[in-house]
Protein backbone atom coordinates (compact mmCIF):
# COMPACT_ATOMS: atom_id res chain seq x y z
CA UNK A 1 0.00 0.00 0.00
CA UNK A 2 1.63 3.16 -0.66
CA UNK A 3 2.60 5.81 1.66
CA UNK A 4 0.85 9.22 2.50
CA UNK A 5 3.71 11.86 2.47
CA UNK A 6 2.02 14.07 4.27
CA UNK A 7 1.20 11.18 7.57
CA UNK A 8 4.64 10.45 6.97
CA UNK A 9 6.40 14.15 7.52
CA UNK A 10 3.24 14.55 10.18
CA UNK A 11 2.11 16.97 8.41
CA UNK A 12 -1.32 18.30 6.82
CA UNK A 13 -2.15 18.59 3.63
CA UNK A 14 -2.51 22.59 3.86
CA UNK A 15 1.16 22.65 5.05
CA UNK A 16 2.93 25.37 4.02
CA UNK A 17 6.76 24.84 3.21
CA UNK A 18 8.47 26.16 5.77
CA UNK A 19 6.40 23.75 7.72
CA UNK A 20 7.53 20.85 5.65
CA UNK A 21 10.97 21.57 6.14
CA UNK A 22 10.86 22.06 9.73
CA UNK A 23 9.31 18.49 9.99
CA UNK A 24 11.67 17.06 7.73
CA UNK A 25 14.87 18.48 10.18
CA UNK A 26 12.98 16.62 12.98
CA UNK A 27 12.35 13.75 11.64
CA UNK A 28 16.01 13.45 9.65
CA UNK A 29 17.73 14.10 12.81
CA UNK A 30 15.75 11.42 15.08
CA UNK A 31 15.94 8.44 12.46
CA UNK A 32 19.02 9.20 10.44
CA UNK A 33 20.91 5.31 10.59
CA UNK A 34 24.11 6.63 11.42
CA UNK A 35 22.59 7.98 14.67
CA UNK A 36 20.96 4.92 15.07
CA UNK A 37 22.78 2.22 14.64
CA UNK A 38 21.17 -0.87 16.67
CA UNK A 39 17.73 0.53 15.10
CA UNK A 40 16.76 -1.62 11.85
CA UNK A 41 14.46 0.14 10.94
CA UNK A 42 15.90 3.43 11.13
CA UNK A 43 17.58 3.47 7.39
CA UNK A 44 14.06 2.31 6.20
CA UNK A 45 12.05 5.39 8.07
CA UNK A 46 14.70 7.57 7.05
CA UNK A 47 14.21 6.59 3.20
CA UNK A 48 10.73 7.23 3.84
CA UNK A 49 10.96 10.36 4.96
CA UNK A 50 12.99 11.35 2.53
CA UNK A 51 11.30 10.34 -0.32
CA UNK A 52 7.97 12.41 1.12
CA UNK A 53 10.33 15.21 1.53
CA UNK A 54 11.52 15.10 -1.80
CA UNK A 55 7.84 15.08 -3.34
CA UNK A 56 6.51 17.91 -0.75
CA UNK A 57 8.96 20.14 -0.97
CA UNK A 58 8.98 20.60 -4.65
CA UNK A 59 5.77 22.88 -5.71
CA UNK A 60 5.39 20.75 -9.09
CA UNK A 61 5.77 17.32 -7.64
CA UNK A 62 3.26 17.87 -4.74
CA UNK A 63 0.94 19.54 -7.06
CA UNK A 64 0.64 16.55 -8.99
CA UNK A 65 0.93 14.04 -6.02
CA UNK A 66 -2.09 16.11 -4.75
CA UNK A 67 -3.97 15.89 -8.14
CA UNK A 68 -3.26 11.92 -9.32
CA UNK A 69 -2.18 10.40 -5.44
CA UNK A 70 1.05 7.98 -4.66
CA UNK A 71 0.75 6.65 -7.90
CA UNK A 72 1.52 9.53 -9.83
CA UNK A 73 5.39 8.84 -10.86
CA UNK A 74 4.48 5.98 -12.89
CA UNK A 75 1.71 7.51 -14.57
CA UNK A 76 3.61 8.76 -18.17
CA UNK A 77 2.94 11.74 -19.53
CA UNK A 78 0.25 11.88 -17.02
CA UNK A 79 2.73 12.44 -14.12
CA UNK A 80 5.81 14.62 -13.48
CA UNK A 81 7.98 14.42 -15.85
CA UNK A 82 11.39 14.98 -14.16
CA UNK A 83 12.86 18.07 -13.32
CA UNK A 84 13.52 19.18 -17.03
CA UNK A 85 15.39 21.88 -18.13
CA UNK A 86 13.77 24.35 -15.76
CA UNK A 87 12.94 23.46 -12.32
CA UNK A 88 12.71 25.85 -8.94
CA UNK A 89 14.54 25.25 -5.38
CA UNK A 90 13.59 28.01 -2.65
CA UNK A 91 15.75 29.46 -0.45
CA UNK A 92 17.75 26.44 1.45
CA UNK A 93 17.20 24.32 -1.66
CA UNK A 94 15.47 20.85 -2.14
CA UNK A 95 16.72 17.79 -1.05
CA UNK A 96 19.42 17.07 -3.28
CA UNK A 97 21.29 20.32 -1.86
CA UNK A 98 20.46 20.38 1.44
CA UNK A 99 23.16 20.54 4.33
CA UNK A 100 23.59 18.45 7.10
CA UNK A 101 24.55 21.15 9.58
CA UNK A 102 20.64 22.38 8.87
CA UNK A 103 19.44 19.24 10.26
CA UNK A 104 21.99 18.24 12.94
CA UNK A 105 23.08 21.96 13.94
CA UNK A 106 26.85 22.25 12.71
CA UNK A 107 27.30 25.62 12.91
CA UNK A 108 26.19 25.48 16.94
CA UNK A 109 28.12 21.85 16.88
CA UNK A 110 31.22 22.28 19.40
CA UNK A 111 34.15 21.37 17.85
CA UNK A 112 35.23 18.69 20.27
CA UNK A 113 34.89 15.07 19.84
CA UNK A 114 31.63 13.38 19.74
CA UNK A 115 29.83 16.42 18.36
CA UNK A 116 27.20 16.15 15.75
CA UNK A 117 29.19 19.07 13.64
CA UNK A 118 32.32 17.39 13.92
CA UNK A 119 30.65 13.50 13.14
CA UNK A 120 28.97 15.38 10.01
CA UNK A 121 32.18 17.02 8.63
CA UNK A 122 34.08 13.63 9.00
CA UNK A 123 30.96 11.98 7.02
CA UNK A 124 31.02 14.31 4.16
CA UNK A 125 35.05 14.49 3.90
CA UNK A 126 34.17 10.34 3.48
CA UNK A 127 31.97 10.83 1.12
CA UNK A 128 28.93 10.42 3.00
CA UNK A 129 29.57 6.51 4.68
CA UNK A 130 31.96 3.85 5.14
CA UNK A 131 34.30 2.53 2.46
CA UNK A 132 37.13 2.87 0.32
CA UNK A 133 37.35 6.30 -0.93
CA UNK A 134 37.90 6.88 -4.99
CA UNK A 135 38.27 9.65 -6.65
CA UNK A 136 35.38 10.63 -9.11
CA UNK A 137 35.97 13.78 -11.52
CA UNK A 138 33.85 16.26 -10.47
CA UNK A 139 31.04 18.32 -12.53
CA UNK A 140 30.81 20.86 -14.74
CA UNK A 141 31.44 24.47 -12.55
CA UNK A 142 28.00 26.07 -11.86
CA UNK A 143 27.52 29.76 -13.08
CA UNK A 144 25.69 32.20 -10.37
CA UNK A 145 23.80 34.66 -12.20
CA UNK A 146 20.72 37.59 -10.67
CA UNK A 147 17.77 38.33 -12.80
CA UNK A 148 15.87 41.36 -11.81
CA UNK A 149 11.98 40.42 -12.00
CA UNK A 150 9.16 42.74 -12.28
CA UNK A 151 6.57 42.59 -9.22
CA UNK A 152 3.73 41.71 -11.79
CA UNK A 153 6.19 38.40 -13.22
CA UNK A 154 6.86 37.01 -9.52
CA UNK A 155 3.06 37.27 -9.34
CA UNK A 156 1.77 36.11 -11.68
CA UNK A 157 4.68 33.89 -13.68
CA UNK A 158 6.54 35.14 -17.07
CA UNK A 159 9.48 34.67 -19.08
CA UNK A 160 12.68 36.41 -18.78
CA UNK A 161 16.28 36.39 -20.52
CA UNK A 162 19.84 35.93 -19.20
CA UNK A 163 22.95 36.44 -21.10
CA UNK A 164 25.71 34.71 -19.31
CA UNK A 165 29.89 34.32 -20.40
CA UNK A 166 31.19 31.18 -20.10
CA UNK A 167 34.84 30.51 -19.07
CA UNK A 168 35.52 29.97 -22.73
CA UNK A 169 34.43 33.99 -23.30
CA UNK A 170 31.59 33.22 -25.04
CA UNK A 171 28.06 35.11 -24.11
CA UNK A 172 25.14 33.19 -24.47
CA UNK A 173 21.44 34.44 -24.29
CA UNK A 174 19.03 31.65 -22.32
CA UNK A 175 15.20 31.77 -22.02
CA UNK A 176 14.39 31.07 -18.02
CA UNK A 177 10.63 30.31 -17.14
CA UNK A 178 9.76 32.68 -14.14
CA UNK A 179 7.39 30.56 -11.43
CA UNK A 180 4.38 32.23 -10.38
CA UNK A 181 4.38 33.40 -6.45
CA UNK A 182 8.63 33.33 -6.58
CA UNK A 183 9.91 35.70 -4.04
CA UNK A 184 13.06 38.14 -4.25
CA UNK A 185 16.10 35.81 -3.21
CA UNK A 186 14.80 32.62 -4.27
CA UNK A 187 16.92 30.67 -7.17
CA UNK A 188 16.16 29.03 -9.94
CA UNK A 189 18.26 25.91 -11.58
CA UNK A 190 18.70 25.47 -14.77
CA UNK A 191 20.12 21.97 -14.55
CA UNK A 192 23.15 20.80 -17.02
CA UNK A 193 23.53 24.93 -18.82
CA UNK A 194 26.43 25.49 -16.71
CA UNK A 195 30.21 24.59 -17.43
CA UNK A 196 30.90 21.29 -18.81
CA UNK A 197 31.99 18.56 -16.49
CA UNK A 198 35.81 16.89 -17.30
CA UNK A 199 36.24 12.85 -18.27
CA UNK A 200 32.78 12.26 -18.92
CA UNK A 201 30.96 13.80 -16.08
CA UNK A 202 27.78 16.13 -16.31
CA UNK A 203 28.09 19.58 -16.83
CA UNK A 204 27.19 22.32 -13.96
CA UNK A 205 24.08 24.05 -13.59
CA UNK A 206 22.95 27.63 -13.84
CA UNK A 207 22.00 29.35 -10.60
CA UNK A 208 19.79 32.51 -11.22
CA UNK A 209 18.92 34.21 -8.03
CA UNK A 210 15.69 36.69 -8.64
CA UNK A 211 15.40 40.20 -7.81
CA UNK A 212 11.78 41.32 -7.51
CA UNK A 213 11.04 44.95 -8.17
CA UNK A 214 9.32 46.97 -6.16
CA UNK A 215 5.33 47.63 -7.34
CA UNK A 216 4.52 51.48 -6.97
CA UNK A 217 0.94 50.36 -4.74
CA UNK A 218 0.84 46.86 -4.49
CA UNK A 219 3.08 45.12 -1.21
CA UNK A 220 3.40 41.56 -0.71
CA UNK A 221 3.07 39.32 2.38
CA UNK A 222 4.02 35.84 1.88
CA UNK A 223 1.15 34.98 -0.19
CA UNK A 224 -1.05 37.92 0.42
CA UNK A 225 -0.89 41.37 -1.45
CA UNK A 226 -1.82 45.03 -0.19
CA UNK A 227 -2.70 48.07 -1.61
CA UNK A 228 -4.26 50.98 -0.28
CA UNK A 229 -7.37 52.13 -2.06
CA UNK A 230 -8.05 56.24 -2.38
CA UNK A 231 -11.73 56.90 -2.12
CA UNK A 232 -13.61 60.14 -2.26
CA UNK A 233 -15.48 60.93 0.82
CA UNK A 234 -19.01 60.32 -0.90
CA UNK A 235 -18.12 56.87 -1.99
CA UNK A 236 -16.22 56.35 1.96
CA UNK A 237 -19.80 58.00 3.50
CA UNK A 238 -22.71 57.04 1.00
CA UNK A 239 -20.97 53.76 -0.08
CA UNK A 240 -19.79 52.46 -3.67
CA UNK A 241 -18.82 50.02 -6.26
CA UNK A 242 -15.26 50.48 -7.37
CA UNK A 243 -13.17 48.71 -9.59
CA UNK A 244 -9.84 47.67 -8.46
CA UNK A 245 -7.53 45.90 -10.80
CA UNK A 246 -5.71 42.67 -9.45
CA UNK A 247 -3.05 39.75 -10.40
CA UNK A 248 -6.14 38.00 -12.43
CA UNK A 249 -7.98 40.46 -13.78
CA UNK A 250 -10.31 43.59 -12.54
CA UNK A 251 -12.96 43.06 -9.69
CA UNK A 252 -15.71 45.30 -8.51
CA UNK A 253 -15.00 46.10 -4.99
CA UNK A 254 -17.63 46.90 -2.54
CA UNK A 255 -16.93 49.81 -0.10
CA UNK A 256 -19.77 49.60 2.43
CA UNK A 257 -21.34 52.89 3.48
CA UNK A 258 -19.67 54.92 6.55
CA UNK A 259 -16.41 53.61 5.85
CA UNK A 260 -13.66 55.68 7.38
CA UNK A 261 -9.90 55.37 6.51
CA UNK A 262 -8.05 52.56 7.58
CA UNK A 263 -10.79 50.03 7.06
CA UNK A 264 -9.38 46.64 5.72
CA UNK A 265 -11.47 45.25 2.79
CA UNK A 266 -10.52 41.69 2.34
CA UNK A 267 -11.23 40.00 -0.90
CA UNK A 268 -10.33 36.07 -0.64
CA UNK A 269 -8.45 34.35 -3.10
CA UNK A 270 -7.29 37.50 -5.52
CA UNK A 271 -3.29 37.36 -4.12
CA UNK A 272 -0.60 35.62 -4.84
CA UNK A 273 -1.13 31.83 -6.32
CA UNK A 274 2.20 29.76 -5.89
CA UNK A 275 2.55 26.68 -7.61
CA UNK A 276 1.19 23.99 -4.99
CA UNK A 277 -0.57 26.14 -2.82
CA UNK A 278 -4.35 27.78 -2.54
CA UNK A 279 -4.42 31.21 -3.29
CA UNK A 280 -3.74 34.11 -0.67
CA UNK A 281 -5.63 36.89 -0.45
CA UNK A 282 -5.91 40.77 -1.21
CA UNK A 283 -6.44 42.93 1.08
CA UNK A 284 -7.23 46.65 0.17
CA UNK A 285 -6.75 49.37 3.13
CA UNK A 286 -8.96 52.30 2.33
CA UNK A 287 -7.58 56.00 2.63
CA UNK A 288 -10.19 58.79 2.26
CA UNK A 289 -9.16 61.30 -0.18
CA UNK A 290 -10.59 64.67 0.87
CA UNK A 291 -11.37 67.74 -2.35
CA UNK A 292 -8.24 70.12 -2.72
CA UNK A 293 -10.18 73.07 -2.45
CA UNK A 294 -13.53 73.41 -0.19
CA UNK A 295 -15.89 76.47 -0.89
CA UNK A 296 -17.69 78.33 1.93
CA UNK A 297 -20.69 76.39 1.07
CA UNK A 298 -19.01 73.07 1.61
CA UNK A 299 -17.27 73.74 4.58
CA UNK A 300 -20.73 75.11 5.86
CA UNK A 301 -21.89 71.76 5.06
CA UNK A 302 -19.33 69.63 6.61
CA UNK A 303 -19.82 71.65 9.51
CA UNK A 304 -23.51 70.82 9.86
CA UNK A 305 -23.07 67.09 9.73
CA UNK A 306 -20.24 67.36 12.84
CA UNK A 307 -22.86 69.14 14.83
CA UNK A 308 -25.68 66.91 14.14
CA UNK A 309 -23.42 63.46 14.43
CA UNK A 310 -20.79 64.77 17.64
CA UNK A 311 -18.20 62.12 17.95
CA UNK A 312 -15.02 61.89 19.36
CA UNK A 313 -12.41 59.55 17.54
CA UNK A 314 -9.67 59.64 20.20
CA UNK A 315 -11.53 58.38 23.18
CA UNK A 316 -9.47 55.13 23.53
CA UNK A 317 -6.16 57.28 22.44
CA UNK A 318 -3.74 56.84 25.25
CA UNK A 319 -0.18 57.05 25.57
Amino acid sequence: MAKDHYKTLGVSRTATKEEIQKAYRTLARKHHPDLNPTDKEAKKKFQDIQAAFDVLNDPQKREKYDRFGPEFESMGQGGPQGGGPYSWTPRGGGPQEFDFSDVFGERNAGEGAGGFGDFFRQFRRAGGGAGPQTHIAPKGADIEHELPVPFASAVSGGEAQVSVRRQSGKVETINVKIPAGIEDGQKIRLRGQGEPGTAGRPAGDILITVRVSEHPYYTRRGNRLEVVLPVTLAEAALGAKIDLSTPRGTIRLTVPPGTSSGKKLRVKGQGVAAAGRPPGDLVAEVQIVLPSHLDEEDRAAIEKIGSKHPQDPRANLRW
